[in-house]
């Protein structure tokens, strides 16, 4: 049951899939280390059963608890736009994501980068993330119940940080958790009116580049 589910049938078969690949293509997801990465990822296990027949749509879905799993695209932008601030002096493999959600980003990235480490505030979703990381067999997740704004400071530094929530500014304890030659990626901004940054650190200084206008949940401190 579980083979034929993680293959895909109907809705959530190859075809479908390969759809989707071709609309990332088409806005600009050029790597093929990406594209693959979401070939390998199905996509439907990380949403609702009954959601499924829209899962390699390019939208997000609810999942439950006031959360979301981000559109397809912005997932795929996130990851490239991660993996191209690499240089062979500072390779990205060591990626803390804040935000698991339903898990789906934290799965893209073990497939691309050495070690994943993801902190979610929800308890629910921490442990229906975990179910599915391992239903997947992606031993290079490590997921913890915690306040987002902390970060994980145990397992800093960290090549580079996702945030999966929009937060008011920047916060400077993830700042504090990139390597010197380290990169985040977030939005922030207030709803309505989203920036999904990219900021480069180089030392002391850094760099904002605006990627694209984007819609996320609030970054919330606190866990329940």
């Amino acid at each position: 049951m579980q083979k034929k589910q993680a293959s895909g049938v109907g809705m959530t078969s190859k075809r479908t899939q390969n759809r989707l690949i071709q609309r990332l293509e088409e806005q600009g997801i050029h790597r093929m280390d990406v594209l693959n990465a979401f070939l390998s990822v199905p996509r439907h296990l990380f949403v609702e059963e009954a959601l499924a027949h829209l899962a390699y749509d390019d939208t997000a879905l609810p999942i439950g608890l006031g959360q979301t799993i981000s559109q397809p695209y912005i997932v795929a932008l996130m990851t490239q736009s991660l993996l191209e601030q690499a240089t062979p002096e500072h390779p990205i493999e060591k990626v803390l994501e804040i935000g698991t959600g339903s898990g789906y980003q934290a799965a893209i990235l073990a497939k691309l980068v050495k070690q994943v480490y993801s902190v979610e505030r929800l308890a629910p979703l921490v442990n229906q993330a975990q179910v599915r990381l391992m239903q997947l067999g992606l031993q290079n997740v490590h997921l913890k119940h915690d306040d987002g704004y902390n970060g994980w400071s145990e397992e800093a530094p960290y090549d580079g940080i996702l945030v999966t929530a929009a937060a008011p500014d920047i916060p400077n304890a993830l700042l504090n958790q990139l390597t010197p030659e380290g990169c985040l990626i977030l939005p922030t901004g207030k709803p309505g009116d989203q920036q999904l940054l990219l900021i480069k650190r180089q030392g002391d200084q850094v760099q904002k580049t605006v990627l694209c206008q984007v819609r996320f949940v609030p970054f919330l401190p606190g866990t329940e």
